[in-house]
């Protein structure tokens, strides 16, 4: 078991794990010659550069971003070209909050403890972080294809397929390779991914990744990068002793690198934080407010009875708008999608007792705007990001308050603004001052019936 009392600090303990390269990128053009000139090692970067169609060939000045006080651009972080290409396409020039906080110093090596809201870009920022280890540091010598080099546990498998997705897309423009184990799909065609592709960046969800690991089908005693994604959420959904087994497994916590992010850090994570990490950096930019000010948040207080109605008149009146109904319960979820399906409303449900593979594809057709309203048990209200959503319904006040800051949070993401409405009714009214304690603010009340009889 690893051991988890760390001594203290000697003078070069807390220095970088890893030594950066120089920046090889030119500061202007008469230095240009120059950076092509790189080692071996370096010298597949210079030429990522990848050929378009045409045959151009791509570099940093392709991608002109501007200087903005306040704001740090990635191209200020001596990151690989094939990173910052990769960037380019997907359209980002400025690092959000947690980016430009923690990516100096993960860049760097540092172990990172980081507090932040979903929907900020910490996946990006971890992901930044390790693809640009990757290529600044491949590999000396072959190994077997199941040794992973990248280790990224995520609670659900939602929001493990959503940074696999991200991870493609940041890799495209080299060699890296993904690979996803959750619970749900194929067993057969991820064991066929650990034999024939090379494991560099592993994301998975700790059941089926202990499974797998516990077979030896993967292997983790290489990894040089971990990542730990909403901690809290694997906390309360009781995964924490499943991601212990799983840490025990991956190198000692001062030979690799160890990043872990929370939107809520209660004493139980605030301590394994501390056991999994080696004199780590601690980043916080969560807002005084635990909600996001750009989200307009209401309460309907109505009759249980009242409840159908009000929501069929509010979507109604919201015609076309993007929008994501939380219940508690599955079978809740399912009558409503029925209701709402039945009232000609383009609808989908997604919760525990749906198909894996019909979730995908339920999550993608709602990002992709083909389906308007998605009907949800949290198991879609932590860390799935869908631009665009307008409009978040809690139909049942959620049972756990911190989940009420999760769900919401959905709706004003990347500086939009939304709408939050919450009923409450007789059976649930008694959480709303717990919620308003958790938010820190009074939360507006409106009396509602149905008015459109």
């Amino acid at each position: 078991m690893e051991n988890q009392n760390q001594e203290v600090p000697s003078e070069t303990s807390t220095k970088p794990k890893r030594t950066r390269r120089p920046n090889k990128r030119p500061k202007s053009n008469g230095d240009e010659s120059s950076s092509t000139k790189q080692t071996a090692t370096n010298s597949s970067d210079a030429k990522v550069s990848a050929s378009n169609a045409k045959g151009h060939i791509w570099s940093i000045e392709d991608f002109p971003v501007a200087e903005v006080e306040g704001k740090l651009r990635f191209h200020d972080l001596n990151l690989p070209d094939r990173v910052i290409k990769s960037i380019a396409e997907m359209g980002f020039e400025y690092c959000s909050e947690i980016q430009a906080e923690t990516l100096p110093m993960t860049l760097l090596g540092y172990d990172i403890i980081g507090q932040a809201q979903t929907g900020t870009g910490k996946t990006a920022a971890f992901l930044i972080a390790m693809i640009s280890d990757f290529l600044d540091y491949p590999l000396e010598e072959k190994r077997p294809n199941n040794f992973a080099r990248g280790l990224i546990i995520a609670p659900t498998r939602e929001l493990a397929i959503q940074i696999a997705d991200e991870a493609i897309k940041l890799t495209t423009n080299c060699h890296l390779n993904v690979v996803t184990l959750v619970g749900g799909l194929s067993y057969e065609k991820q064991k066929i991914a650990l034999e024939t592709e090379n494991v560099d960046i592993l994301v998975a969800t700790p059941g089926r990744l202990l499974d797998f690991a516990r077979s030896r089908k993967v292997q983790l005693g290489k990894v040089e990068c971990l990542v730990l994604d909403e901690a809290d959420r694997m906390l309360s959904m009781g995964f924490i002793p499943d991601v212990k087994s799983i840490i025990r497994m991956t190198p000692h916590k001062e030979t690799r690198q160890t990043m872990l992010f929370s939107a809520t850090f209660p004493k139980d994570i605030q301590a394994l934080a501390q056991q999994w990490t080696y004199f780590p950096k601690e980043v916080s930019v969560v807002p005084k407010e635990a909600t996001n000010q750009n989200i307009d948040q209401v309460i309907y207080t109505v009759e249980a009875d009242q409840k159908w109605p009000v929501l069929k008149q509010l979507i109604e009146e919201n015609g076309g708008q993007r929008t994501i109904i939380f219940a508690n319960r599955r079978d809740e979820t399912r009558d409503l999608y029925e209701r709402l399906r039945k009232a000609n409303i383009n609808c989908a449900i997604l919760s525990g007792e749906v198909a894996q593979d019909k979730r995908v594809k339920t999550l993608k057709n709602f990002k992709d705007g083909v389906i308007q309203v998605l009907v949800a048990t949290d198991v879609a209200g932590r860390g799935i990001h869908v631009d665009n959503v307008e409009l978040v319904v809690n139909y049942s006040l959620p049972e756990d308050p911190e989940d009420y800051v999760h769900r919401i949070g959905r709706t004003g993401r990347g500086g939009e603004t939304g709408k939050s409405v919450s009923f409450a009714s007789e059976d649930d009214a008694f959480m709303i001052p717990e919620i308003e304690k958790v938010v820190g603010e009074s939360i507006r009340c409106e009396y509602m019936v149905d008015t459109s009889q």
